[in-house]
């Protein structure tokens, strides 16, 4: 039976008389008669429990003992706790042999966060350092929290299951879209996920129906070089706990609570949530890290160990690798998507280097991995969204190929074709065609809908949109690694200056590659994803690794929005006109190969029915019927440096005419109007400037236009 042994220096006087408890569920379960813990640990010779009254106490309040014959079944060590309520803070300590040539790490100095804990705190002394040498980490170590998830009220609030046909992806972190000044938002909520509340106005009005939030797993945020902070959170140290700096408030259940909120009223708003989740590493790191929990608990399990266990395998880039197709981490990974989405309300999920969930516990390549396989048969999860990104640190490249029926995938070949094509790359034509209707030339044979494909030109990983058009190479000095870091085939150009510029023609052809950007991805067939500032053309000043920048260099800048309005105007009527698509039941049950087939018409050059599909075009034209709306509509894309004279469809009927919805060449507000104003084109061919995209349309209808135009 457990035993409780107080601490010499207890700050609760009565001791505790826990029971045996149950193996299953894992964590910490709240009932009205206290609290049951169970923690997993094959090679464990014994496990404490220690509990404390705030983070940073030097000493737990009490320890309880588990009795390996009273309080183990097979592989799991549980205990019950009468008279426990939520917002108690507690870790483990896990005794065992220390062998590391043999995979064992354990060391019962250091205090362990339950894997399954569903709330962290960290106190303000925690030292990742202390965690990776020799000695107690009691007073420096995070903690776990009791939370009872069941203690919240939902007001009727659940998944929104948006169709992919009409989703729209805003990717954002949750504290960079308000800490800057400008953001308008309290000093005390800014950064945090009430803060993020009060902007969902904004969300709004630019008309996206998905927030993709980067990751909000608690993570160790001195998982970074000396003097920087990880600001982006890819290093989870929990995948079940929001992340506690992102609370307005510093009591242990308000992450819960709060997070809870925010997704609550972005439902409200329409708005659905997707968590970008971490499943192919942790923050211990390497051979060398720290130990935190899962090093501490049970190495082998946790992790993809080589040389015989004495070193991590390390196709994440970051120094070990998940061992997802472990059982147990198994069991972890979908325990975790159902917490979310059952108790926490979330919507869906992008997987950061998916393909690792592919691998087995020697890093082999798996056809059928039981992780994903588990994923994608839990009726709990159907009508979740599942993201992959598709590759992984190590080579492993899988878009087109990532296993299972309802995955959408980041198609990265899509981002470097149109990025490649509007900087005037020769070769690229085809590419860029192939993109445009849904990348058929990866996606079409698997007789899926064309939203498999998520199509992004920028995302968190690389140049925003502003700094892809203003950088022809990365800036990353402020990350101190010597410019080392982060991609070096950005595919981007800087429009003839590197960088900030006063030239107000330089200025107007970045703006117009802007928005040729904006409209590929958003017209294009596909589930369209935006990055954060995007719209109002943010910028990293050239940094395309801004993980470890948390300052006004990777925030959302406010003013901004004045400053490019015309950029912000552009998006929403881009975002209006795709929502007002009438998709209807029969629409979204096509596949990419029948949705292609009923609307396309024809591919054109500068003479209609004369496409140029050699390497060194630099244009086409597309028309494309939209049965539904009645609609016929032309789009001309010249990545060209000089204009050209396009010759339009015939149209039989006299009295109709083409409109211009488009032209990019133009200023605004002419660049782009409102759909139903757009003025009549009355000749027959249409002059596209330099480097921009022209966008008609004509009704199958009798009609009189009210405004024309010869050409821009």
């Amino acid at each position: 039976m457990a035993t409780t042994v107080s601490s010499s220096n207890v700050l609760r006087s009565s001791l505790i008389a826990a029971t045996r408890g149950k193996a299953a569920p894992l964590g910490a379960t709240v009932s009205h008669e206290g609290v049951n813990f169970s923690l997993f640990s094959r090679e464990a010779t014994a496990v404490e429990l220690l509990l404390f009254n705030r983070e940073d106490d030097a000493q737990p309040t009490n320890v309880i003992t588990l009795d390996p014959y009273a309080n183990r079944s097979y592989h799991y060590w549980h205990v019950f706790v009468p008279g426990m309520q939520p917002g108690q803070l507690y870790g483990y300590r896990v005794h065992g042999p220390f062998d590391p040539d043999m995979g064992l790490r354990f060391d019962a100095d250091k205090v362990l966060l339950d894997p399954y804990g569903r709330g962290v705190v960290v106190p303000k002394n925690y030292n990742r350092e202390a965690a990776r040498h020799p000695g107690n980490t009691t007073a420096t170590a995070m903690k776990s929290v009791v939370v009872d998830p069941l203690a919240y009220d939902w007001e009727g609030d659940k998944p929104l299951c948006h169709p992919t046909t009409l989703t729209i992806i805003y990717e954002m972190h949750v504290a960079g879209f308000t800490l800057h000044r400008s953001s308008g938002v309290n000093e005390k909520t800014r950064g945090t996920y009430k803060g993020l509340i009060e902007k969902i106005p904004y969300l709004q009005g630019l008309g996206i129906t998905a927030v993709e939030l980067l990751p909000v797993f608690q993570f160790d945020a001195r998982d970074c070089p000396p003097g920087l902070v990880n600001y982006w959170g890819y290093a989870p140290v929990s995948f079940f706990a929001p992340h506690q700096a992102y609370s307005s408030c510093k009591d242990p259940l308000s992450p819960v609570n709060e997070f809870r909120d925010m997704v609550k009223a972005l439902h409200r708003a329409g708005i659905e949530v997707i968590l970008d989740v971490v499943f192919n590493h942790t923050a211990e790191g390497g051979h060398d890290g720290p130990t935190l929990s899962f090093r501490g608990i049970d190495n082998n399990a946790y992790y993809i160990l080589e040389g015989g266990g004495s070193q991590y395998a390390n196709y994440s880039g970051t120094g070990n690798t998940l061992n997802a197709n472990h059982p147990i981490v198994r069991r972890m990974i979908v325990d975790s998507l159902r917490y979310w989405v059952e108790e926490m309300h979330v919507d869906g999920f992008r997987f950061d280097l998916a393909s690792i969930l592919a691998r087995d516990s020697s890093g082999n390549l798996m056809s059928n991995p039981p992780v994903l396989w588990d994923i994608e048969s839990d009726p709990a999860l159907a009508g979740t969204k599942m993201i992959a990104e598709a590759w992984d640190a190590a080579g492993l490249y899988q878009v087109g190929s990532f296993v299972g029926d309802s995955w959408r995938e980041w198609n990265g070949r899509f981002r470097d074709d149109m990025r490649s094509f509007f900087r005037g790359e020769n070769g690229f034509v085809r590419h860029f065609a192939d993109g445009m209707l849904g990348s058929g030339e990866i996606y079409g044979r698997k007789n899926r809908e064309a939203e498999q494909s998520v199509n992004f030109i920028t995302c968190h990983d690389g140049f925003t949109l502003n700094d892809l058009v203003s950088y022809d190479r990365k800036h990353n000095e402020a990350n101190g690694e010597d410019n080392r870091d982060g991609a070096n085939d950005n595919r981007s150009w800087n429009c003839g200056i590197e960088g900030p510029t006063d030239d107000p023609a330089i200025e107007k052809l970045r703006n117009r590659q802007a928005k040729n950007f904006l409209i590929i991805n958003l017209l294009s067939l596909g589930l369209p994803m935006i990055t954060m500032g995007d719209e109002v053309r943010r910028t990293q000043h050239g940094n395309n690794n801004a993980y470890c920048n948390n300052d006004e260099s990777a925030w959302f800048d406010w003013t901004s929005l004045e400053a490019h309005a015309d950029v912000h105007r552009f998006m929403k009527l881009l975002i209006q006109r795709r929502l007002m698509r009438d998709m209807g039941p029969e629409r979204q049950r096509m596949s990419l190969t029948q949705l292609i087939s009923r609307g396309l018409k024809g591919w054109h050059g500068v003479k209609l029915d004369q496409p140029d599909w050699s390497d060194f075009s630099h244009s086409l034209a597309l028309n494309v019927e939209l049965p539904e709306e009645n609609l016929l509509v032309y789009m001309i894309f010249n990545a060209y440096w000089e204009q050209l004279e396009f010759e339009l469809p015939v149209i039989a009927d006299d009295k109709t005419f083409w409109h211009r919805w488009i032209d990019t060449y133009l200023d605004s507000p002419q660049d782009i109007v409102e759909w139903q104003q757009a003025p009549a084109i009355l000749d027959r061919t249409y002059r596209v400037g330099s480097r921009s995209v022209v966008a008609l349309w004509t009704s199958r209808g009798t009609e009189t236009p009210t405004r024309s135009t010869k050409r821009p």
